[in-house]
């Protein structure tokens, strides 16, 4: 069968009129991660920035350098996560030819491959849970559920299958993710007095405490940049899961 459901809860957002994405992909950023354990150079941490991604400075406390740590890590996540669902709905868009709505919209891709395909298959999105896909039945099939052999989809066809069941999943990571960050990133911001006082008793002089606390205070700016973007790509995320539901006739 076509079908292929998992099932996750998350919080829907509300859409907008026009979505564009946040942040182009880089495929080659990406693979050029700076691990969130270890301390980037000067180079690396500047060519991250420029990407997007969040590079964090050590400040001589380990509780505070592990929550920085756990900040960096899961926010580099949900950009990755982000940015391959742009990307999988860019891939759809472009295989279908699809010009009109915002550059995140894809309701006029799943309405061509219906049309498309219309004499040989049956072809509708699904929603279960907060997931979605393509399902894709052979016309003369009773239903869905029906027991048939397998059958070797065209390759425009599977492509769209593949694209939208990637857009899922990616949705829900970067949401996922987006949530956690909310929450690390309220306790960084509630405690930023706190943290200060503690880089000054923890640095062994004078000279390294001027040197912790200027790292504590471009973390700090780091997190508040961050933070706008993170929210900004579980908004959009959310937007996906209810451009979905609309095409369903789901209710998230």
């Amino acid at each position: 069968m076509f079908r292929s459901f998992c099932c996750c809860c998350f919080l829907g957002e509300n859409s907008v009129s026009e979505r564009r994405p946040l942040l182009q992909p880089r495929p080659s950023d990406l693979s050029e991660a700076v691990s969130a354990r270890q301390i980037p150079s000067t180079h690396s941490a500047q060519r991250a920035r420029q990407s997007g991604r969040l590079v964090l400075r050590r400040v001589g406390v380990p509780e505070l350098d592990q929550r920085f740590s756990d900040v960096t890590e899961t926010f580099n996540e949900q950009q990755h996560h982000y940015e391959s669902m742009v990307q999988h709905i860019s891939s759809l868009r472009q295989s279908c030819e699809c010009s009109h709505g915002d550059m995140l919209a894809f309701s006029e891709c799943v309405a061509k491959v219906k049309e498309e395909h219309q004499a040989k298959y049956k072809v509708s999105l699904k929603m279960k849970g907060y997931d979605f896909c393509l399902s894709v039945v052979p016309v003369g099939l009773n239903s869905e559920c029906a027991e048939g052999p397998e059958e070797i989809l065209p390759p425009h066809l599977k492509l769209a299958q593949d694209e939208l069941r990637g857009t899922s999943e990616r949705a829900r990571s970067t949401i996922s993710r987006g949530t956690m960050l909310q929450e690390l990133f309220g306790w960084l911001l509630r405690s930023s007095d706190q943290m200060a006082e503690q880089v000054k008793e923890a640095a062994p002089s004078y000279q390294e405490q001027g040197r912790l606390s200027e790292n504590l205070e471009e973390n700090m700016r780091e997190v508040r940049r961050v933070k706008e973007l993170s929210l900004g790509y579980r908004q959009q995320a959310g937007e996906i899961l209810t451009e979905a539901a609309q095409i369903a006739g789901a209710n998230l």
